[in-house]
């Protein structure tokens, strides 16, 4: 079947449903090299037609399961699984696998065609076949007419989708990317990002990508793994885990926080009440589970979600009075360094809705910070 004629509109949320099937299933996978343990008993499951991304700061271990899942590298102890077929032991020329690495790995004295054919001849397919499929890749990531020149002739977002039509060409079950968009500027990394997500979605491909960049597995994930020294933190879509990050780790690596410790004073069935020595005032955050009165948490409150004003706020909690001391000017939106009465600085991200010149804060003012309550998360751990 043609790769255009695979099209599937991506389903973002299968893995709620409870009949469906994993695509690919990790089960209990450890990794070790003597003393040194990079992967630690990690279980996962990902979906058909997923984007699914792995992400973590540098030696978490997110490269090392990529490897396991393309055959390069044995583990320890566990099992992987894809389309409900045990391949831990399979090398990795028999997985229904392809992998685009960070280096992109170009034969530099082949053309594009020959590049994007040199896999496919490999196989052993028809002369016709090797024609058709190379030009179908080729068409898909938007390069026919390239097929003549040399890796040295293209720009490096062109290289990045010739090696992306050389595994797409495979036609592979599962497409496994190792940071494939490192190399790029930001503008052109931004732009590959979505022409990336759509051809995904167009083939309807399942692709699982190795990344440490926050921006990019947000904006392209169905949903993600953040990982820290060989351990999965939290599983869940984007949005969800910036919003209800489940820990302290996860809430300040992913984005910018504010956290504030305190004492639970009260326990309702949707909300706590928390007394916390940066803020003279109660905080009260919507929390649907159970922490005991007395226990320690952690109150952690995104910038946007801070609000900032002249006057006082008309409320009992949840606010207090500061300093601006640094305004760092992005261009779309201002961050704003606010130091409380404390002495705890909080940061605020605020739109820029008029120009430098005519904002109503300016450094040194004296302001108020507040929030809802709903904007809270309360970590427990």
């Amino acid at each position: 079947m043609a790769l255009a004629e695979q099209s599937i509109k991506r389903n973002t949320e299968i893995w709620q449903d409870i009949n469906a099937e994993p695509y690919v299933q990790i089960e209990g996978i450890t990794k070790s090299y003597g003393d040194i343990t990079p992967l630690r008993d990690i279980s996962l499951s990902v979906y058909e037609g997923e984007l699914f991304s792995l992400l973590g700061r540098s030696g978490c271990g997110k490269t090392t399961l990529l490897r396991i899942l393309a055959g390069f590298e044995a583990p320890t102890s566990g099992r992987v699984l894809i389309d409900g077929v045990d391949v831990t032991g399979w090398a990795p020329y028999r997985r229904p696998v392809n992998m685009m690495f960070q280096s992109y790995a170009l034969f530099p004295h082949m053309t594009v065609y020959q590049n994007i054919a040199f896999g496919l001849k490999q196989d052993n397919l028809s002369k016709s076949e090797i024609i058709e499929r190379t030009k179908e890749a080729l068409s898909l990531v938007q390069l026919s007419g390239f097929e003549e020149r040399k890796p040295d002739q293209l720009s490096g977002g062109q290289k990045q989708r010739v090696a992306l039509a050389r595994s797409l060409a495979k036609r592979p079950k599962l497409l496994l990317l190792d940071e494939p968009m490192a190399a790029l500027d930001k503008r052109l990394r931004e732009q590959t990002q979505f022409e990336l997500v759509n051809i995904q979605e167009k083939i309807g491909l399942t692709f699982i990508l190795v990344t440490h960049d926050q921006e990019e597995a947000m904006t392209m994930s169905t949903r993600m793994a953040v990982m820290d020294e060989g351990r999965i933190r939290q599983v869940g879509m984007p949005h969800d885990i910036y919003e209800f990050p489940n820990s302290r780790y996860v809430a300040e690596f992913i984005g910018s926080i504010n956290l504030f410790d305190g004492i639970v004073t009260e326990q309702d069935q949707d909300h706590v009440l928390l007394e916390t020595p940066d803020i003279d005032c109660q905080c009260c955050a919507a929390h649907t589970g159970a922490v005991p009165i007395g226990a320690n948490v952690t109150l952690a409150i995104r910038p946007e979600k801070i609000m900032v004003s002249a006057s006082k706020p008309p409320y009992s909690q949840n606010w207090a009075q500061g300093g601006i001391k640094e305004i760092a000017y992005l261009g779309d939106v201002s961050i704003y360094y606010i130091q409380l009465v404390s002495g705890k600085m909080v940061m605020a991200t605020l739109p820029n809705l008029l120009r430098l010149s005519e904002r109503e804060f300016k450094w040194d003012d004296v302001v108020y910070v507040f929030w809802r309550p709903e904007n809270g998360s309360i970590l427990t751990s």
